[in-house]
C-alpha cells in the first residue's frame, strides 16, 4: 500500500483527508469544551459572582437572582448558538467551508478573552456576553464541521468519519470536566484560566486550516470551478483518475440546475423538501429534548443530590462513559444503520430515565439507590451516544444534496440551539418544581421520538445524496428494491417508501 494511506472500510484514507477531518473537528472540540466547562467550576463562579455583587451593592446577592444569572450564563451560550446557525447558509455559500471555518474563529478569541477578563473586571455581565460570543462560535461549527466532513468523506465512510464531529464534541466535554478539578484549575484564583483555555483548539485550527482543500463539492456545485474541484478531489483521494467521483458531483448538479434556488421558506413550502425538513427538525429535538444537556450543564448539583459522595469525579466517569460510547457508534453506525442506531438509544435513555426516577424518589428510604441513580445516569449517557448524539447530525447532511443542504443544516441547527436554550434556561426551575420525577418528561418525550423515528425516518447508510433525496421524491421500484435491501433484517417496515412517497404525491 503506498505511504501516506490507511485502509478502513475498503476505503484509502489519504494523510490530506485524515488531516482535514482533524482540523475541523478542532472546532467540535472546542463545542464541547464550552458545553462542559461551566459545569465543575460553578460554585466558585457564583462565589464571584456575589462578591461582584458585594462590590457594586454593599450586600449579598439575592439567591433568585444568583440563580436566575447563573441560569443566564448556561442559557445565553445556546441563544448566540441560535443565532449564528440560522445563518450558517449565507455564510458557508458566501465564504465557502473552509474560509468560513477560518474566519468563525474570531469569535473564540473574543468570547474567550471576554469570560478569562471578567473575574479581573469584576463583570459577570463579561461572563455572560462570552458565553453569548463563544456560543455563537459554536453555533456556526456545529453546522460548517459536518458539512464539510459530509461533503470531503467517501459515501462509504461518511458515516463513520462523521461521527468523529460528536467525538471531539464528548472529548472536548471530558477535558473541560478534568481541568474543572480543584486540584487543576477549578480553583478560585484559576477559573478565569480554564474558560479562557478555549482559545487554544483555535490557534490550532487557524494553523491547520490552509493546508486543507476546499470541499470539491462546493467549488463544483455552487462555484463551477471544475479545474479546483479536480484538484481537491485528488488530494482527497489521493487518486489521479478521479471522473467517477466528478460524474457523482456532476449528476447532482445537474439535477440541482433543474431546481429553483432553495430558501428556507422553500424547505416549507416545496413537497420534495417538507418532509426531510420535518424529519431533520424532529431528529435534532430528539437530540436535546432527550434531557442529556441538563446532565452535562448540572450533573455535578444532580450527583449531589443522588447522594453521591465525590460527585465532580462521577461527572467526569460520566464524560468517560461519554466518550467511550462515542466511540463504539463509531464502530457501528456503518454495520447498523443510522435509524437502528438511534431507535436502540432513544429506547435505552428512555428506560434509564424511568430507572433514575425511580432511584431518586426512593433515595432517602433506601440509600443504596444512590449508586443505582449513578449507574442509570451513566447508562442514560451510554445510550445517547449509541444514537441521539451523532445521528442527528450527520442525517440531516445525508437527507439533503448540495442544493438545499445549508439551508436545511441552518434550519436543524437553529431547531437544536433553541432546544438547548430551553433545557439550560428552564431544567433549574422544572427540576426544583418537579424533584425526582423531573425525568419523567424526558422517558415521555424519548418515547415519542422513537415511534416517531420507526414510523418516518429512512435509512440513509450507504446511499448517495442523490439517491437519498430520490427516496422522497420519486416512488420508483429501484428505490424501494434498494430500500429494503439496505434494511433487511433491521426492523423497518416494509411499507416506509411507500408512505413516504404517497404523502409527497398527496401534496
Amino acid at each position: 500500500m503506498p505511504a501516506g494511506f490507511q485502509q478502513l472500510g475498503g476505503e484509502r484514507i489519504t494523510g490530506t483527508l485524515a488531516l482535514s477531518v482533524f482540523t475541523a473537528v478542532l472546532g467540535s472540540l472546542e463545542f464541547g469544551y464550552n458545553i462542559g466547562v461551566i459545569n465543575a467550576p460553578q460554585q466558585i463562579i457564583e462565589q464571584d459572582y456575589n462578591a461582584t455583587w458585594m462590590h457594586r451593592y454593599s450586600e449579598p446577592i439575592p439567591h433568585g437572582t444568583l440563580t436566575s444569572l447563573w441560569s443566564l450564563s448556561v442559557a445565553i451560550f445556546s441563544i448566540g448558538g441560535m443565532f449564528s446557525s440560522f445563518s450558517l447558509g449565507v455564510v458557508s455559500e458566501w465564504l465557502g467551508r473552509r474560509k468560513a471555518m477560518l474566519i468563525n474563529n474570531l469569535f473564540a478569541f473574543i468570547g474567550g478573552a471576554l469570560m478569562a477578563m471578567s473575574k479581573l473586571c469584576q463583570s459577570f455581565e463579561m461572563m455572560i456576553l462570552g458565553r453569548f460570543i463563544i456560543g455563537a462560535y459554536c453555533g456556526l461549527a456545529s453546522g460548517l464541521v459536518p458539512m464539510y466532513v459530509g461533503e470531503i468523506a467517501p459515501t462509504s465512510l461518511r458515516g463513520a468519519l462523521g461521527t468523529l464531529h460528536q467525538l471531539a464534541i464528548v472529548t472536548g466535554i471530558l477535558i473541560a470536566q478534568v481541568l474543572g478539578l480543584e486540584s487543576l484549575l477549578g480553583t478560585k484564583e484559576l477559573w478565569p484560566v480554564l474558560v479562557g483555555l478555549t482559545v487554544l483548539p483555535t490557534v490550532l485550527q487557524m494553523a491547520l486550516l490552509p493546508f486543507c482543500p476546499e470541499s470539491p463539492r462546493f467549488l463544483y456545485i455552487v462555484r463551477c470551478q471544475e479545474h479546483h474541484a479536480k484538484s481537491s478531489l485528488r488530494r482527497l483521494t489521493g487518486r489521479l483518475e478521479v471522473a467517477e467521483d466528478l460524474a457523482e458531483m456532476k449528476e447532482e448538479k445537474r439535477r440541482m440546475d433543474m431546481e429553483r434556488k432553495v430558501s428556507i421558506l422553500e424547505l416549507f413550502r416545496s413537497p420534495f423538501y417538507r418532509q426531510p425538513i420535518i424529519i431533520a427538525i424532529l431528529l435534532q429535538l430528539s437530540q436535546q429534548l432527550s434531557g442529556v444537556n441538563a446532565i452535562f450543564y448540572y450533573s455535578t448539583s444532580i450527583f449531589q443530590k443522588a447522594g453521591v459522595a465525590s460527585p465532580v469525579y462521577a461527572t467526569i466517569g460520566a464524560g468517560v462513559v461519554n466518550c467511550a460510547f462515542t466511540i463504539v457508534s463509531l464502530f457501528l453506525v456503518e454495520r447498523m444503520g443510522r435509524r437502528t442506531l438511534h431507535m436502540l438509544g432513544l429506547g435505552g435513555m428512555c428506560l434509564c430515565a424511568v430507572v433514575m426516577t425511580i432511584a431518586l424518589a426512593l433515595l432517602d428510604s433506601v440509600p443504596s439507590m444512590s449508586s443505582i441513580s449513578m449507574l442509570a445516569i451513566f447508562g442514560f449517557v451510554a445510550f445517547f451516544e449509541v444514537g441521539p448524539g451523532p445521528i442527528p447530525w450527520f442525517f440531516v447532511a445525508e437527507l439533503f444534496s448540495q442544493g438545499p443542504r445549508p439551508a436545511a443544516m441552518a434550519v436543524a441547527g437553529c431547531s437544536n440551539w433553541t432546544a438547548n436554550f430551553f433545557i439550560g434556561m428552564f431544567f433549574p426551575y422544572v427540576a426544583h418544581l418537579l424533584g425526582p420525577y423531573v425525568f419523567l418528561i424526558f422517558a415521555i418525550l424519548l418515547l415519542f421520538f422513537f415511534f416517531f423515528t420507526y414510523f418516518r425516518v429512512p435509512e440513509t447508510r450507504g446511499k448517495t445524496f442523490d439517491q437519498i433525496s430520490a427516496c422522497f421524491q420519486h416512488n420508483t421500484p429501484t428505490m424501494m428494491d434498494m430500500d429494503m435491501d439496505m434494511d433487511m433484517g433491521m426492523g423497518k417496515p416494509s411499507t416506509e417508501l411507500d408512505y413516504l412517497g404517497g404523502d409527497d404525491e398527496a401534496n
